[in-house]
């Protein structure tokens, strides 16, 4: 993680010499949305500098303008990084941006013609990426929006979760960082969500597990969720007051199961070590959101002994999770059928996730009708 003093500072310095995401070059006109005024959705913070921080995957913002273009400024911590953001346009998904840490031109999203247009600005990558700070956006007419009202999904879990490696339609795979690749919006959770005219609310991390990583002992999910940021290190804690889940999903496990990288140690999959620490996890989101509906879903990825393994750790995580809580609605189960990902590094691809959304949507549905 980047240090705390980098991440306050540079935003600071961007805004105070005009530096922003890369764009069409020009001077923007019109209204001024300040990052105060913006109604944010998801993990989001303000920042010291004023800035609107974008921490979590496909946190997002959403306003309104008259005219073809608006001007958005933006900036990432490390001057010499890049992050990404992506957008829709009148209900239609556009693509991504990427914002430089060196640019000085503000990003330019230009309307099919002229009228009032709605965008919705969401961030591609995931909270351990780094943020993106939004300072301000400047349109004809430009007026914040927020979200209608309408039952929330929290989508908990790894880098399937987040939409990583899913999109190599920029960056091919093998090349670039790690979340060149990345797109939120394009994720299974979102997708769902879209199709159930449902609000989402993304918690997940690259790499993370129940009780160890895919290639070391953590931090894991749960030791990060109550961070704002899920980061180990981040003294700021998430304000669980914020939102209030219909539905929470925790998709956990694949990282567990996993062979490691070769290089560090890695001891064989402990079922119990994982179903307690499980558990422990469920009574904090029973705890955190009592009234919510918890799904437990399992991994696209896995297949032969290790599939039947998670399904059966999983299923002992509900049967203990519904002991505890008697009269609260029982836990939710769902094993996704499996496939073979065609996204990079052995992940989903876009296509894959609207797959997995497919099968999906039925059973958010049903919790959702219930």
């Amino acid at each position: 993680m980047r240090k705390n003093l980098i991440r306050l500072l540079i935003p600071l310095v961007i805004l105070l010499t005009g530096c922003a995401g890369r764009g069409q070059s020009g001077s923007p006109a019109g209204d001024i949305l300040p990052a105060s005024a913006m109604h944010a959705f998801g993990r989001t913070a303000f920042s010291e500098s004023g800035g609107l921080e974008l921490i979590s995957s496909a946190s997002h913002i959403g306003f309104t303008f008259s005219g073809k273009e608006c001007h958005i400024y933006a900036s990432v911590s490390d001057p010499l990084g890049h992050n990404y953001l992506q957008y829709e346009i009148d209900g239609v998904y556009q693509k991504r941006i990427r914002i430089e840490g060196t640019a000085r031109s503000p990003v330019t999203i230009l309307a099919s013609g002229n009228g009032v247009h709605k965008v919705w600005i969401y961030k591609a990558t995931e909270a351990q990426t780094g943020p993106v700070f939004i300072h301000k956006i400047t349109a004809s007419h430009i007026t914040a929006i927020e979200k209608a009202a309408a039952p929330l999904i929290e989508f908990i879990g790894n880098s399937i979760t987040c939409g990583a490696a899913a999109d190599p339609s920029e960056v091919p795979c093998g090349t670039g960082q790690y979340h060149d690749q990345h797109n939120a919006y394009m994720a299974y959770g979102p997708r769902v969500a879209r199709a159930l005219n449902a609000n989402f609310l993304m918690s997940s991390v690259s790499g993370y597990g129940i009780y160890r990583d895919w290639n070391s002992d953590g931090p894991t999910l749960p030791m990060v969720y109550q961070k704002l940021r899920l980061a180990a290190g981040d003294n700021d804690q998430w304000d669980f007051k914020k939102y209030s889940p219909d539905i929470v999903s925790i998709a956990l496990g694949t990282n567990d199961l996993s062979d490691g990288d070769g290089k560090q140690k890695r001891l064989p999959f402990d079922s119990t070590r994982f179903v307690n620490t499980y558990i422990q996890f469920a009574q904090l989101i029973k705890s955190t959101y009592p009234d919510a509906k918890i799904l437990l879903l399992s991994s696209p990825m896995m297949g032969g002994a290790k599939r039947i393994t998670l399904q059966n750790c999983i299923t002992a995580v509900k049967m203990a999770v519904d002991k505890l809580f008697p009269d609260a609605r029982p836990a939710r189960v769902y094993f996704f059928n499996q496939m073979s990902p065609r996204g990079c590094s052995g992940h989903p691809s876009v296509e894959d996730h609207a797959i997995l959304a497919d099968e999906l949507i039925p059973v958010y549905r049903q919790l959702m009708d219930e």
